[in-house]
């Protein structure tokens, strides 16, 4: 390294007449250039220690109170040197004098030079660096990662070319799409708006408040009586919240039988003892059931255990009912019990919206949903909960959870949502939930729940008619469970099939099966085909499919088995089933894709 400077800025002395001529020159000693492999560059001057030698002490006992430049001046006139140790590397420290009337010249305008071009090359360095970060921040997917893009171009094709019918999918606007990939998910906003852990949340604090108006208006409610919150992951985080803000670890709740069609996330137990749900590992549940005859719930033995149980919460609603939801009998229940009464309306919310289905608000405490099946949003949860005086009866106030005479509910279920389980909201999916509850409250929507329900409707007698059971013998809404057992058939096998055909249904437990893990039905929902443009006439033809699937699995079944390995091998390159995959295809892709240029 070869640098100069005034000698007065590196802190040495020197003599006046030398002060306007000379300049200091750093190199490293030849000798030893090559004798650290880690030489460190930009070493600070400060770290400089003068190498000792002997002749080095000799000239320091003789040289007494000599400052630096006398001490140069025994190296000579013309090239003075002195030898230096910077973090052990053997160093010159030179005194080159200049000649001439120019030297200040030359000297400044070498320094000038050097300073201009190290400047240059920090700063192409740095717009280097920026654009790089530029170029990587605005890659497309398809350039950035082509094998997530690949996938997901298949997962595409997938769904343009398939039947969707599981009742808890559907397919989002582009206008929900385009929020879920906004930049709003850079931010976090963990707490409540205008409460936030975190700067810089005002917009985000808008889209919420604006979020939660929305949904009041989509369901009707007044929002000095309900409040919302629209932040829970999904149903389940949003039910389990309600939980752990009303109740104790080991308190009682009690739900709908999940083989009856309750939700795991209402308590559940299998057969054998095993808890399957955070519901009912961390509080105490006792499921009630439907009648095994009709398939509809006994309100008798749901009076008669819950008033023996005592649960703090009882609930209503489940993922595989297809009839309507008698609220009343439950609010009588849960009075005489004492027990808040909490619906979770995640399958039939859009119905409800639309005044498809009977509504629940009336008549319970609290209400939580999914945000994606029927309501056809984002991927999420919401909660509802009463605020204000409770409701009163021949001038006693009901005794709805702690007996006081107003709800509590507001800061018990916000805290549980933040900060007891969740983190930062998805600000992406809360401002796509705006969007999809603004659409809530369009003619447009309601005209497509009640096509949702035409469908469910002619799906269910387009299978009657081909002999097929039907749990309930049809359905109230969006979905129907079509019971395979008296065609001796297993509702894995025939899933399985429908799958391999393009046509996707789940497998479903019956009432009175022995348990989940092998169910005899299958559950079917219309929302997401009629999102697609699909009418009366198309499930008709949707139906015959179904119809051929279970030959199919009935076929497989009788040659192969019904255990999983062997049907397995039985439905691999099946004829039958590339057959009937070739005509769902031709007629799926007569519909187009929303949100998507398909």
């Amino acid at each position: 390294m070869d640098f100069t400077r005034a000698p007065q800025s590196l802190g040495f002395a020197s003599h006046s007449n030398q002060a306007a001529n000379d300049t200091l020159s750093f190199q490293i000693d030849s000798r030893f250039r090559n004798s650290s492999p880690h030489l460190v560059s930009g070493v600070p001057l400060q770290l400089m220690e003068r190498q000792t030698t002997p002749e080095s002490k000799n000239m320091d006992r003789n040289a007494g109170g000599m400052d630096l430049n006398q001490k140069s001046k025994i190296g000579g006139e013309e090239d003075d040197e002195e030898e230096f140790r910077i973090l052990g590397h053997s160093m010159c420290l030179k005194r080159r004098r200049d000649s001439g009337n120019n030297s200040d010249s030359a000297s400044s305008h070498r320094l000038s030079k050097v300073c201009h071009t190290e400047q240059n090359r920090q700063g192409q360095s740095l717009e280097s660096r920026r654009q790089a970060v530029r170029a990587w921040g605005n890659q497309s997917l398809q350039a950035a990662d082509p094998d997530i893009f690949e996938i997901l171009e298949k997962e595409k094709q997938r769904q343009y070319k398939g039947i969707e019918l599981i009742a808890s999918e559907n397919f989002v606007c582009n206008a929900v799409m385009e929020a879920l990939g906004s930049h709003v998910s850079n931010k976090y906003s963990e707490g409540m708006p205008g409460a936030r852990y975190y700067a810089g949340n005002q917009y985000i604090n808008e889209i919420e408040t604006l979020c939660c108006q929305r949904a009041l208006v989509a369901f009707g409610l007044d929002s000095e009586s309900w409040g919302v919150n629209v932040q829970p992951y999904s149903c389940t985080s949003a039910n389990f919240a309600v939980y752990t803000g009303l109740l104790l670890p080991g308190d009682r709740i009690m739900g709908l039988d999940t083989p009856s069609g309750g939700n795991t996330s209402h308590g559940y137990y299998t057969p054998n003892g095993m808890k399957v749900s955070g519901a009912s590992i961390f509080f105490e549940s006792l499921s009630y059931k439907v009648n095994p005859q009709t398939g509809i719930i006994d309100f008798e033995k749901l009076e008669e255990r819950a008033v023996d149980y005592h649960p703090k919460i009882l609930i209503c609603g489940g993922s595989s009912y297809p009839r309507e939801w008698e609220y009343s009998k439950f609010r009588q229940i849960a009075d005489k019990c004492g027990a808040v009464l909490m619906c979770d309306m995640a399958q039939i919310s859009g119905l409800i919206a639309a005044k498809e289905c009977a509504s629940p608000f009336e008549f319970c405490d609290i209400v939580t949903s999914t945000t994606h099946k029927s309501l056809r949003g984002p991927r999420g949860g919401i909660i509802f909960y009463r605020k204000g005086p409770k409701s009163k009866k021949n001038g006693m106030v009901l005794n709805q959870g702690d007996g006081s005479d107003k709800y509590d509910f507001e800061e018990k279920i916000n805290f549980a949502v933040c900060s007891a389980l969740q983190g930062g909201p998805h600000n992406n999916h809360i401002a796509a939930l705006a969007i999809a509850l603004k659409q809530l409250a369009t003619p447009e929507y309601r005209e497509y729940m009640q096509q949702v329900k035409k469908n469910a409707q002619a799906l269910a007698s387009a299978l009657l008619r081909r002999n097929c059971r039907l749990v309930t013998g049809g359905t109230d809404n969006h979905l129907l469970l079509w019971d395979l057992r008296n065609l001796g058939l297993i509702g894995k096998n025939l899933e399985r099939v429908c799958e391999l055909s393009h046509i996707t249904v789940n497998k479903i437990a019956i009432f009175d099966d022995n348990g989940t893990l092998v169910p005899g039905g299958v559950r079917i929902g219309t929302p997401a085909m009629t999102s697609r443009g699909c009418l009366e006439s198309d499930f008709e033809t949707m139906a015959d499919f179904l119809c051929r699937a279970a030959q199919i699995t009935s076929s497989v079944q009788r040659e192969h088995g019904k255990m999983v390995k062997s049907f397995l091998k039985g439905v691999e390159n099946n004829k039958d089933i590339i057959d009937l995959r070739a005509q769902v295809e031709n007629f799926a892709t007569q519909f187009s894709m929303p949100g998507q240029d398909l």
